[in-house]
């Protein structure tokens, strides 16, 4: 497995080292020792899918409060999603920026995604199914939500959403302080 930074401060990019035979491959999608070594320690206590019928479905952008914020690594394991965390640590560098990243059954590629961080994602295919190692458990008076078209972020979406719920698009406006 590789790890990669990316522009935001502790957010972690992901790709398989694939070990191909006749068979077809081999890869490890996480390991604790390597995640460790890149500086981050997540001890996995929950596993979750989330099954997507439609392209355009948009989940987020959710995270999860003191005292028991999540951090997780995303996978695509059907379809393509992209993917965006936001960076909502008032004391990070990078408070209030965004960095999206296409995931995929194809491509493989995970994304850490730390605590004090907002996270997303729009499908890109139809039959999509995201994986998420994580490590908290969900608390559900605990979360919370930043609106995914915030102008306090700017993320550019590659497709505009077309499936959202209704807790979802009713998130108030973030402000920055």
């Amino acid at each position: 497995m590789l790890i990669e930074t990316t522009p935001l401060e502790g957010v972690l990019l992901t790709s398989l080292q694939k070990i191909e035979d006749e068979r077809g491959f081999f890869a490890r999608t996480y390991c604790q020792q390597e995640f460790a070594s890149a500086g981050v320690d997540i001890h996995l206590l929950q596993t979750n899918v989330s099954g997507n019928k439609h392209k355009g479905t948009l989940r987020g952008l959710h995270y999860q409060a003191e005292p028991h914020p999540d951090k997780k690594l995303v996978t695509c394991t059907r379809g393509a999603v992209f993917d965006v965390v936001v960076d909502l640590r008032k004391e990070s560098s990078t408070y209030c920026q965004w960095f999206g990243v296409e995931l995929s059954a194809d491509n493989r590629k995970g994304l850490y995604v730390p605590p004090g961080c907002a996270h997303g994602f729009v499908t890109l295919e139809d039959n999509t199914e995201v994986h998420y190692l994580m490590g908290e458990t969900y608390h559900a008076d605990l979360a919370r939500g930043a609106r995914w078209n915030d102008p306090a972020f700017g993320i550019e979406w590659p497709i505009q959403p077309v499936t959202i719920n209704e807790r979802d698009a009713a998130y108030p406006h973030w402000e920055k302080t």
